[in-house]
């Protein structure tokens, strides 16, 4: 029987790229054919979109028992398709679950989110990637890697604002080993997490303080971005 680690860096690649495409088919399939899938879907994309944290709040604790998965679940919905900051479902996870547990599903399920957009990244390609999170906001999160290299994954978690999922995506485009990403990721959310299940549980009303802070840091960011693109000189052509 043939290892993995006698893989060749090739057809692990393809093997990881076949692996994604089944499981966003078997997404896609369900969606199509199941009609409690896809109303559950689409209502939890209206909540999300709404930004309503009571919402959300409801929308995981209607799940009894299983409303930790319905909370990855929702952090993974998120990081793909819908354009709204994470920390959201960390408020809701605070104000369902009290501080602690808050705390460590929603590392949980930032790190799963994360592994998810930095897999996707890598055996996608950039082009995919630019649909996902724009190429403005690529361009942001390329910035911030070229001004901090291998500390852009653990500095982005670590300040409020930072698009979380473009960093994870932007960093599947490097170099970077998948266990050197979620180590850094880990422990710069961790300080943030408990932040937002703190005050999801306690002072859910600053939600809308940290959208607003969150939406002003990453027009700065890609505005950045933008300029150093439009005054980058042109390469020369070599005759």
């Amino acid at each position: 029987m043939l290892r993995l680690t006698e893989l060749n860096d090739r057809e692990v690649r393809w093997l990881r790229f076949w692996l994604l495409v089944v499981v966003v088919g078997i997404f896609g399939l369900l969606y199509l054919l199941s009609d409690v899938f896809r109303a559950e879907t689409n209502r939890a994309l209206g909540i999300l979109g709404r930004g309503d944290v009571a919402g959300l709040r409801d929308y995981i604790v209607s799940f009894g028992v299983w409303g930790p998965v319905a909370s990855c679940f929702l952090m993974v919905l998120q990081a793909l398709v819908a354009p709204v900051p994470s920390f959201l479902i960390t408020f809701a996870n605070g104000l369902a679950f009290g501080v602690f547990w808050g705390w460590m599903l929603s590392l949980f399920g930032h790190a799963l989110a994360a592994a998810v957009c930095f897999a996707l990244s890598r055996s996608f390609g950039r082009v995919p990637v630019e649909v996902l999170v724009g190429k403005a906001g690529l361009e942001a999160a390329d910035l911030w890697f070229a001004r901090w290299g291998m500390y852009a994954v653990f500095a982005g978690r670590l300040v409020p604002g930072v698009a979380f999922d473009a960093v994870s995506y932007a960093a599947g485009l490097t170099r970077m080993r998948f266990a050197s990403f979620m180590t850094a990721s880990v422990l710069g959310i961790l300080p943030q997490t408990f932040l937002y299940s703190y005050l999801g549980q306690r002072a859910p009303e600053y939600v809308l303080l940290f959208l607003a802070t969150s939406g002003a840091f990453l027009a700065v960011v890609v505005g950045v971005a933008v300029a150093r693109r439009v005054r980058r000189p042109p390469t020369k052509q070599v005759r």
